[in-house]
């Protein structure tokens, strides 16, 4: 999985969403052939939350899954789909995802969509259409520096933001996932730089490099090598007034 991609599926993961990353349209080409249309960076679907449960006192505390980043302008009484375009440099959306038939066999995965046509067209004039009864697709593009060129009506999310909320949420909830193992790779990498960061208030050495000397070089707590004695010293002798 690509770097980037990885990173933006972990943060709409954290945002309730449910991901299939480098999803391919595949079409037909000729007799018993097929061939890969184009991939689909990041496809997201996401159900509307519901009220909090009642907790007792002395119930766990749990991490707030609430915390949904403004930036991504969740919708909160609909299910939401989201078609996401990933580059790791300038924002951009490839002529693929813009292709009404692809559009239309993406959607149709999230579920048979009785208007597609309509719901395409919306898609393309606005980044957003809406899905009665509940629903609603959007298309997000994701890169690092602002397009380069003329990008079709969306939403624009920069990787930078995906970073610092994926970073604010670890920092946030520390004393919870320290004592967790994740297989995802991007949050897994995450959990380790904070680690590394949090390490450094053990260190011992110069800006984090030690050197162990040979046992005979070693020296204990009071400043002496290894075996050294301490000198001894003729008594004080306090004089009288």
């Amino acid at each position: 999985m690509d770097h980037a991609v990885a990173l933006v599926q972990a943060y709409l993961q954290l945002n309730g969403y449910f991901t299939s990353a480098e999803y391919p349209v595949i079409a037909g080409a000729g007799r018993n052939g097929f061939r890969t249309v184009t991939d689909i960076d990041i496809l997201a679907f996401r159900f509307p939350g519901g009220e909090p449960m009642a907790r007792s006192r002395r119930a766990p505390k749990l991490i707030d899954t609430s915390e949904l980043d403004p930036g991504l302008a969740v919708p909160k009484e609909s299910i939401d789909m989201i078609i996401g375009e990933v580059k790791e440099g300038r924002v951009g959306i490839n002529t693929g995802i813009r292709d009404p038939r692809v559009l239309k066999t993406v959607i149709n995965r999230f579920g048979e969509v009785g208007d597609a046509e309509r719901v395409v067209l919306e898609l393309l004039n606005a980044g957003d259409a809406c899905i009665p009864p509940t629903s609603s697709v959007r298309l997000i593009a994701f890169g690092s520096f602002p397009p380069g060129s003329q990008v079709p009506p969306c939403r624009i999310i920069s990787l930078g933001h995906v970073l610092s909320y994926l970073q604010a949420y670890v920092h946030r909830h520390w004393h919870m996932l320290r004592h967790l193992q994740f297989k995802d790779p991007a949050f897994g990498f995450l959990m380790t730089m904070e680690k590394a960061r949090r390490g450094g208030a053990g260190r011992r050495g110069e800006q984090g490099v030690e050197v162990v000397p040979p046992k005979s070089e070693e020296r204990v707590p009071n400043g002496r090598r290894a075996g050294e004695t301490a000198r001894q010293f003729p008594p004080r002798v306090r004089r009288r007034r």
